[in-house]
């Protein structure tokens, strides 16, 4: 009977630890959860359309906090040796160019990146990156 009592003590100090790490892993799930959720877009509707809200360079300089497709417009145009066109950003691999039933929407989501400070439209309609 001891040895049996000694066992189930061992065996509950074990489930005890493994509670306790648990808990510690859920609250460092829910912390990263949290922290997504604040760099993520923030969705809103515009006229009665969902729309992604892309923040002022400004508000937000963190990069995260961009669409996907956003950053890698970005990314295609600071890799660029000099200023480029939508034309030239459209031809990198991996971009979605085309979004059916949205006319042109590369140029519209270069501009609004130009728009909202995080590339520098030049007067002949090409882009460069801002400085950082």
């Amino acid at each position: 009977m001891a040895k049996r009592l000694q066992e189930v003590q061992a065996e509950r100090q074990e489930l005890l630890i493994a509670e306790r790490v648990l808990n510690r892993l859920t609250e460092q799930d829910r912390a990263a959860a949290e922290a997504a959720a604040a760099v993520a877009p923030a969705p809103a509707r515009v006229a009665g359309r969902a729309v992604l809200l892309i923040p002022h360079r400004s508000e937000s300089p963190d990069e995260a906090a961009l669409p996907a497709g956003y950053r890698k417009i970005l990314a295609i145009v600071r890799a660029a040796d000099g200023p480029v066109r939508v034309r030239a950003v459209g031809e990198e691999p991996g971009l979605q160019v085309t979004v059916r039933g949205k006319p042109e929407p590369l140029p519209a989501k270069t501009t609004e990146l130009a728009d909202h400070g995080r590339l520098r439209k030049r007067g002949d309609g090409r882009f460069t990156a801002r400085s950082q």
